[in-house]
């Protein structure tokens, strides 16, 4: 059997934007749509639901016609390493700070990436947790600690 696809990877990221989008249509039939001129709260996110699905579709057809490169391994260890970090600032944030919560966010993340070396992503930490105590905090006045109450501040 032939098979189609020459780019595994942007098939399945085809298939896996199709199945987000239309996870977030059927989810938004719950909500009243409303009209254009009045747009109730089921309109937005069933409208983006449908971008997404073309954009997916398109990608799926890019995907039968261009030649691409074979998929990698799949790493748990990676994955549970990007998503525990995620969870980590989750945990961190209120009790540790934004100070604490970003480095540690981006350098567990950053150890998920075969890529990965020491000084570029203490680098980006330092960058981002300047930056986002900047944006977040002193521009725009969110209500997150820089340091938290674990740290006696």
């Amino acid at each position: 059997m032939p098979s189609y696809v020459r780019n595994p990877k942007d098939f399945w990221s085809g298939i896996m934007f199709l199945a987000i989008s239309l996870a977030t249509i059927v989810i938004a039939q719950e909500y009243p749509m409303g009209t254009l001129g009045r747009m109730g709260p089921g309109f937005f996110p069933t409208a983006l639901g449908w971008i997404l699905a073309g954009i997916s579709l398109v990608t799926l057809i890019g995907a039968c016609l261009s030649k691409g490169e074979p998929l990698e391994r799949f790493s748990v260890r990676d994955m549970f390493l990007i998503l525990g970090s995620v969870v980590l600032f989750g945990a961190l944030v209120r009790g540790a700070g934004l100070a604490c919560a970003i480095p540690v966010l981006i350098l567990v993340s950053a150890w998920g990436s075969v890529k990965f070396r020491w000084p570029a992503a203490l680098m980006l930490a330092v960058g981002a947790t300047v930056f986002c105590i900047l944006l977040f905090v002193k521009a725009l006045g969110l209500p997150l600690p820089i340091l938290g109450p674990w740290l006696g501040a």
